[in-house]
């Protein structure tokens, strides 16, 4: 009987770890998109900063949360998995194997799954000068004075960044999951106060208020989907990583951590935006208390290191898996963990 409990909890406690190690890995990129997100889904069209735009674009971005990652991801997309192992290149291999006889057909599929991937890259591009100068952005709202300095400080943290990642993720990634638990914990903490100062801004749960946002605006507010999609990028992750955490650990970490520290600060955001709507130009750190702004900007920009350096490895094993299968040419690669081959 003892034997039994002892094994249940080695499992339990192992699920944990891989719960805990996802959090940097799988969600880095998508935890870090309330640093700019609803900020530029008014600022990209001009929207108008008033009740009606913000219950609107906080229905779309409830119901993207939703829909994109428990519906489309945990619940369909990883269902899809080449021998436990994901990602689009996988996905690619599952549904063109190779036996499959040359055709339109065949080479159709392949050209989507390319197309997808160089799409990946594209998000591995953007995504790390974007979130670290969101973050480093704070610094213009504790000091003003420092202004100016926020896109140098931006540009040495991100040349830093891609020097050290030569030598691996080992060493950083010791370090995720527990920066990534006081990051999470931080959204809630920051969304929380200003949903229960105006419960209101619940009402964008029905997603009538989404509905809406498009019959008033119109082409501007198909538009703005392009900058609320930022609020799920990086989502492709959860399928990608699949092989390295597997399902129940991802799903673990969405429900229990991620989804909820999501809501509650983008649904913060939104209530702090109907009290004061000229907080659009940066509502993550302006929302903060005056004293929390400096450890907030320390946090952020931890957590956006995290994140890019969690996408930029994602693209190297994207690119050793298209090695692998033939869609690039052998390339070098060399390997920097002792315990990787």
């Amino acid at each position: 009987m003892s034997t039994k409990s002892d094994a249940s909890r080695a499992r339990l406690g192992h699920r944990a770890v891989l719960s805990l190690g996802a959090l940097g890995i799988v969600y880095g990129d998508i935890g870090t998109s309330p640093l700019y997100a609803l900020r530029e889904s008014f600022e990209t069209r001009g929207l108008a900063v008033m009740e009606e735009n913000i219950l609107g674009v906080l229905s779309i971005v409830f119901w993207s949360l939703l829909i994109v990652i428990s519906v489309k991801y945990l619940t369909v997309v990883m269902r899809a998995d080449n021998d436990g192992e994901g990602g689009i290149l996988a996905l690619t291999a599952l549904i063109v194997p190779n036996r499959t006889r040359p055709g339109r057909r065949r080479w159709l599929l392949i050209m989507v799954g390319l197309f997808g991937t160089a799409l990946l890259y594209g998000d591995g591009m953007i995504t790390p000068a974007i979130s670290v100068l969101s973050a480093v952005e704070g610094i213009g709202v504790a000091t003003p004075v420092l202004s100016s300095y926020v896109v140098p400080i931006a540009v040495v943290i991100l040349i830093a960044l891609f020097m050290i990642q030569r030598h691996g993720t080992g060493a950083v990634g010791r370090v995720f999951g527990p920066m990534m638990i006081v990051w999470f914990s931080t959204l809630a903490l920051l969304g929380l106060p200003h949903i229960v100062d105006n419960l209101g801004v619940l009402a964008a749960i029905n997603p009538w208020h989404g509905v809406m946002f498009f019959i008033n605006n119109g082409w501007d507010a198909f538009l703005t989907l392009g900058s609320v999609f930022l609020v799920v990028t990086g989502s492709e992750a959860l399928y990608a990583d699949m092989g390295h955490f597997g399902k129940a650990p991802i799903e673990a970490s969405w429900y229990l951590i991620v989804l909820p520290a999501l809501v509650l600060v983008y649904f913060g955001q939104g209530a702090f935006l109907l009290g004061s709507p000229e907080g659009i130009s940066n509502p993550f750190y302006l929302m903060a208390p005056s004293w929390a702004v400096w450890p907030l900007v320390i946090v952020a920009t931890a957590a956006t290191i995290i994140a890019s350096q969690a996408l930029i490895s994602g693209a190297f094993s994207l690119t050793m898996q298209a090695v692998q299968l033939g869609y690039l040419p052998r390339l070098r690669i060399f390997h920097t963990s002792e315990s990787a081959s």
